[in-house]
């Protein structure tokens, strides 16, 4: 698994620039379409009173982890199509500096994949935030949906800097373990099985996924931007009439803190953490693999291991 991680660094740090980049917006669309299943299996789900001309006014009895679980379930449909499909992830890519660190991939070429990914991967995911707007789905379900665009993009721009930061450290770790996990898979439903478990818990526990972001908030910013009407008929449900859901909230006090903690989880917590078992260069004379024997590679099992 670690070679392979390793091997899948190398590829993907010389692909070229303009494959890259198209990869990157595919990766951003698959992201933001698991997202747009998220949010509208989450509609209406929660206790939801809003006095309104729209019909929004109902009261369900759904348990809140009840409610985030299958909207996680549901999320990784996002990641499945980026790792069975194939595409370039940014937050997967902070697996790269494996390779990085065994001198495989060097620096430019590592921050020339993030930098050209990060901008595809945003194209990809605002262009379908706003292509979901103009099928106005906000309206679907009585509004219900747009309430609930809106409710998650207010609720993402109202988190404290330092918390966005520390929530989007968890939640790359358990995306990159999720990567790292399909390294070990032989079938196409091996990899779905390993990426629905961490997937699924990032969303649940209310993780902060930058990518997904740059769906989740443009989504609710075209809403009260483009629509003032359905934004203007729900505003009164929300804190200081939504006043926080700005572009500038959405850049400062969301996306740069959870790129940051994204790139920590992700780089130090999985990457950093496998590099230093399996590939770190040995100072024991012990084998390639930092001391793992070549004959017992990583991600192997021997006999003596089972006694």
């Amino acid at each position: 698994m670690a070679a392979r991680a390793e091997n899948a660094g190398i590829v993907k740090a010389q692909l070229g620039t303009y494959r890259m980049l198209a990869l990157a917006i595919l990766a951003g669309a698959f992201i933001a379409m698991g997202a747009n299943f998220a949010t509208t299996v989450w509609a209406g789900m929660g206790k939801v009173t809003v006095n309104s001309g729209n019909g929004i006014a109902f009261t369900t009895a759904v348990p809140y982890g009840l409610q985030r679980l299958v909207g996680g379930l549901v999320f990784a449909t996002g990641l499945i199509m980026v790792i069975v499909g194939g595409s370039e992830l940014f937050t997967g890519n902070c697996l790269i500096p494996m390779a990085w660190a065994s001198h495989k991939v060097t620096t430019r070429d590592m921050l020339r994949n993030w930098i050209v990914v990060y901008f595809g991967n945003f194209v990809g995911s605002v262009v379908t935030a706003y292509l979901v707007f103009l099928g106005k789905q906000h309206t679907f379900g009585g509004g219900a949906v747009g309430f609930t665009v809106l409710n998650i993009g207010i609720a993402k721009t109202s988190l404290e800097f330092v918390q966005c930061l520390f929530l989007a450290i968890l939640c790359n770790a358990l995306v990159c373990m999720a990567v790292w996990l399909c390294f070990s898979a032989r079938s196409n439903t091996d990899k779905i099985l390993c990426i629905l478990p961490p997937i699924s818990a990032f969303v649940a526990c209310g993780f902060e996924h930058c990518v997904a972001n740059m769906y989740f908030i443009p989504s609710a910013l075209f809403i009260k931007d483009f629509d003032p009407a359905f934004f203007a008929s729900v505003a009164s449900s929300f804190k200081d009439n939504g006043a926080i859901l700005t572009w500038g909230n959405f850049l400062w006090r969301n996306l740069l803190p959870a790129t940051v903690g994204n790139i920590i989880g992700g780089t130090l917590m999985v990457g950093g953490m496998y590099w230093f078992i399996y590939l770190r260069p040995s100072w024991t004379g012990r084998g390639a693999l930092g001391g793992v024997p070549e004959t017992h590679q990583a991600g192997e099992t021997t006999l003596a291991d089972r006694n």
